[in-house]
């Protein structure tokens, strides 16, 4: 018999490593793109396509991902989705000409899909409602973490060994952590656990079969919640993944910073992001106790941190001094990460509870759409203008525009459907 917070703290850590790994694995084009433009002789637009294409698929992925990780359980699906997206991140360093590395690409966001709501299902399963902020923050941190670690990391690869060595590196170790999940992560029905904790975390977790049937699917779309959620996250995501797929480049080009130096330089942002996600969960549970509401609680987080989102970028758009740019960066990062955390925790407390992944699927469908424009509109913004500072512009007006949607969209749980049988749910 094992406890329940042994379980939690483990779930936890395996979380953080898998997430850390996954965006380890986007980051890697983002610092190697200097060096893959000039070896395949690419254009900033090509390029764009290129940092695009993962997240097209990534969110198209997220329509039926949530879903089935809601009636196949996360242990299997997340196994499967790691040792694919390594396959493909290796594939990324064979590749000889642009067709085929975007293809590989299209495979990475693919696999990628099942990652943050299996993290979603993970924590509905393993922790009771008002105290899902801390654990959402935690998982969340595996964002900023491998963001922040990939740029020196990866450049120091890149240097000694050339950017085809990064993917294959990459992908040889997911296949490794996939093993590792499969090896030391357990649902629910297959842990055997005091009456005291059974009792403690949802009925929906100790159910061996669980929503995911087309009908409970479809079923979410009837409410307006739903659609706050998708286009409540556009924007944060747009803006989020602006900075995390050109911002070596960024730096490279608009600062006049070198690749070792530009690689150390965006690890501070990304380190704060990581901060973010720390600090978020806490408040997050914090402005529940507050508020008396999980859906305010969890909301106003991801509204004030978007806002603030827009707010920073303007400045880091058009200062002069890299020091100040740097640190209005590290601030936008900091609140994307609190925003990221308000918005998943906030799909725990507005899903039905058999249907956590499902939703959290299609948020993050919204937002991979916005993480999807967000690398070739900028790049094309760029390769037209000669400058960052308008594609930072239209970053900035995404996420505010986004922040009134979760406002004025998103107020209140979506009752499960009563048309719906039992039989829909398993």
């Amino acid at each position: 018999m094992r406890s329940l917070t042994s379980v939690q703290r483990l779930s936890l850590v395996l979380l953080v490593i898998t997430g850390a790994l996954n965006y380890l694995d986007r980051s890697a084009l983002s610092v190697t793109n200097a060096a893959i433009r000039e070896e395949m002789g690419l254009s900033l637009g090509e390029m764009g396509l290129l940092l695009s294409a993962f997240s097209w698929s990534y969110a198209i992925a997220q329509l039926p991902v949530g879903g089935l990780i809601d009636r196949y359980r996360p242990r299997l699906f997340l196994t499967v989705g790691v040792a694919f997206w390594s396959i493909a991140q290796a594939l990324c360093g064979l590749v000889t000409n642009f067709a085929t590395f975007l293809g590989a690409r299209i495979l990475l966001g693919v696999g990628e899909s099942p990652q943050y709501p299996t993290a979603a299902r993970v924590v509905s399963d393993w922790f009771p409602p008002e105290k899902r902020g801390f654990p959402t923050g935690v998982f969340n941190s595996a964002s900023p973490l491998g963001t922040a670690i990939a740029p020196p990391l990866l450049s120091v690869f890149l240097v000694l060994w050339g950017w085809r060595a990064v993917f294959v590196v990459l992908g040889v170790a997911g296949l490794f952590v996939a093993a590792l999940w499969w090896a030391a992560y357990r649902n629910p029905n297959e842990v055997k656990l005091s009456e005291d904790d059974r009792a403690t975390i949802t009925q929906a977790a100790v159910e061996t079969k669980t929503g995911g049937g087309i009908k409970a699917w479809g079923a979410l779309f009837k409410h307006a919640t739903t659609w706050g959620m998708i286009f409540g996250f556009f924007g944060s995501v747009y803006l989020n993944w602006l900075y995390l797929s050109w911002l070596p480049n960024y730096l490279q080009m608009e600062r006049g910073m070198d690749t070792i130096r530009s690689g150390f330089a965006a690890f501070v942002p990304f380190f704060f992001g990581f901060i973010g996600c720390l600090v978020a969960g806490g408040l997050s549970d914090r402005l529940v106790r507050l508020t008396g509401s999980t859906v305010k609680g969890r909301k106003y987080l991801a509204i004030g941190a978007m806002f603030g989102m827009a707010a920073f970028t303007v400045p880091a758009a058009l200062v002069q001094s890299n020091t100040l740019a740097l640190a209005c960066i590290s601030a936008v990062i900091f609140l994307a990460n609190v925003a990221s955390v308000g918005s998943w925790a906030l799909v725990s407390a507005v899903a039905p509870p058999q249907q956590v992944a499902s939703l959290g699927g299609l948020q993050n469908f919204g937002g991979f759409i916005g993480g999807a424009l967000a690398p070739i509109v900028t790049g094309y913004i760029v390769q037209a203008t000669g400058s960052f500072v308008p594609a930072l512009l239209v970053g900035a007006a995404a996420a505010s525009l986004s922040a009134l949607v979760y406002l004025f969209v998103v107020r209140k749980p979506i009752a499960p459907d009563p048309d719906l049988s039992v039989e829909s749910f398993t």
